[in-house]
């Protein structure tokens, strides 16, 4: 069983930040466990300060859902009050965020955590993300699910 460890979780918040700094953005970044428990959350200089918050909201919903959130946005927008309410279970320690900048941690094919960037554009918040986690070797690839009787699409939802 693959786990992610402190120094991994530093090493994806250095690289995100350095990316991020390229883009000449200040974003706060979490990363957590498979079970959405937050192993690093760091909000640099300049970062407003609810983006660690958010960030931490991001990386929750891409671990316990186990889907970026990307590839949860139609879901939510289908059934609205199914995702109200997941936040309001009483395991639920975070809001669901099915929203860019949520990007599940996947490597050797098992889902060891989620990543959660915020602080920039939507659209930046995911590509700081996605080229994050691909240049340290993690996978973006994630079967889709069937929603409400549709067929599922297949592959990479962003």
């Amino acid at each position: 069983m693959t786990t992610l460890t402190l120094d991994a979780a530093e090493e994806i918040i250095d690289a995100a930040h350095k990316r991020s700094q390229a883009l000449g953005k200040a974003v706060s970044v979490a990363v957590v466990d498979a079970g959405g428990f937050p192993i690093a959350i760091r909000r640099p200089d300049g970062a407003r300060p609810l983006t660690p918050d958010i960030a931490r909201a991001k990386a929750y919903t891409a671990a316990i859902m186990q889907r970026p959130g990307t590839m949860l946005k139609k879901w939510q927008e289908s059934q609205p009050v199914f995702f109200a309410q997941l936040s309001q279970l009483p395991g639920a320690a975070l809001p669901i965020m099915a929203t860019e900048g949520s990007v599940t941690i996947k490597k050797d094919g098992e889902i060891i955590g989620g990543l959660g960037i915020a602080g920039g554009t939507a659209d930046e918040d995911q590509q700081i993300a996605e080229e994050v986690l691909q240049s340290l070797g993690y996978e973006l690839e994630f079967a889709a699910w069937g929603v409400a009787g549709r067929p599922a699409e297949s592959g990479k939802d962003a």
